[in-house]
């Protein structure tokens, strides 16, 4: 059975991930038996819809429809985290997000959603789209958890808190339609979670108006509370004692075996570098970690050319 990893960022790290692609089919041997890139998530900028993280920017189709046939090209599908908690009536005709699900509607690419209004306007509108519902949803009950996996999602994912809670793991009655989030920087059980989630939806709204308006980051008028957070910018290592986390070897010997094979990898604002560490930790066989974190680190600064690695 397949390994499925849904990743990080098809922008801030398209390098990276189209370098790991590559690197992945060259050399197979050096990564764990069956894992294999399922999506790659994010949302391109300019979009209102975008929740998780913010993704600040102009809109620039021509580019982006480089990236998308990038991915799509290798089969990899783009999946949009239009899982901003704040939306409302106003937003869904946003030309941005509507142009963007325009032209990646094409049987492969996929949406995250968290907004009820929002999901039923892309199942109305937009029904080429497989529809996966978002962790930022927090559903804790494990009848409500059932209850989500009736509906019609091509995937749930999971609250990371449910991580590694084994009897209340095997009382989900479709494991193989849930995506785990294995390495989850927040501290287990954070009581701002959800707070978090809409101070982001509401600084991307903000950014997405003052793009539009034409005044960009420059505009005098935006105001970002700050939500600090000592979690954000942590490491594979600072993270790996959480009881929240998920090793490698416990997605083969654990939850493989009881039914998940989706397993998805945060991270999409942290460097290139940090990232690159993760993919070695979670994919890369023990033997062959040190040369794969050489070679690749090598091709991400231009000392081995595999290939040239941003669309032009």
């Amino acid at each position: 059975m397949p390994i499925n990893y849904h990743l990080p960022s098809f922008t801030d790290h398209y390098s990276l991930n189209i370098l790991l692609d590559t690197y992945m089919k060259e050399f197979p041997d050096r990564f764990r038996d069956g894992a294999r890139i399922a999506s790659v998530f994010g949302s391109f900028t300019g979009a209102v819809w975008n929740g998780g993280r913010n993704v600040a920017g102009d809109y620039t189709r021509e580019l982006n429809e480089k990236i998308m046939k990038s991915f799509n090209d290798r089969g990899i599908p783009l999946r949009f985290t239009f899982t901003n908690p704040l939306i409302e009536e106003k937003h869904l005709s946003d030309k941005v997000c509507n142009d963007i699900l325009k032209m990646a509607e094409n049987g492969l690419n996929e949406v995250i959603v968290m907004s009820p209004i929002l999901e039923q306007y892309i199942r109305e509108n937009y029904p080429g789209y497989k529809i996966t519902s978002s962790t930022c949803k927090q559903i804790r009950s494990m009848d409500d958890l059932n209850s989500e996996l009736d509906k019609n999602y091509n995937l749930v994912v999971l609250d990371y808190n449910w991580n590694n809670k084994f009897d209340e793991l095997a009382l989900i009655k479709d494991k193989g339609r849930c995506e785990v989030l294995v390495n989850a920087c927040c501290q287990p059980e954070c009581p701002r979670r959800g707070e978090h989630y809409r101070s982001i939806g509401k600084y991307q709204i903000e950014l997405c108006s003052l793009a539009q308006s034409g005044l960009g980051l420059g505009g005098k008028n935006i105001v970002k509370e700050p939500f600090l957070c000592q979690y954000m910018d942590y490491n594979i290592y600072k993270i790996k004692d959480f009881p929240t986390h998920i090793s490698p070897d416990d997605i083969e010997t654990k939850y493989m075996p009881m039914g998940f094979s989706q397993f998805k990898l945060e991270g999409r604002t942290i460097d290139d570098i940090k990232m690159l560490e993760m993919y070695v930790y979670y994919l890369a066989k023990p033997e062959y970690k040190d040369i794969v974190r050489l070679e690749m680190l090598s091709a991400l600064t231009g000392r081995i050319k595999y290939f040239n690695v941003f669309p032009r």
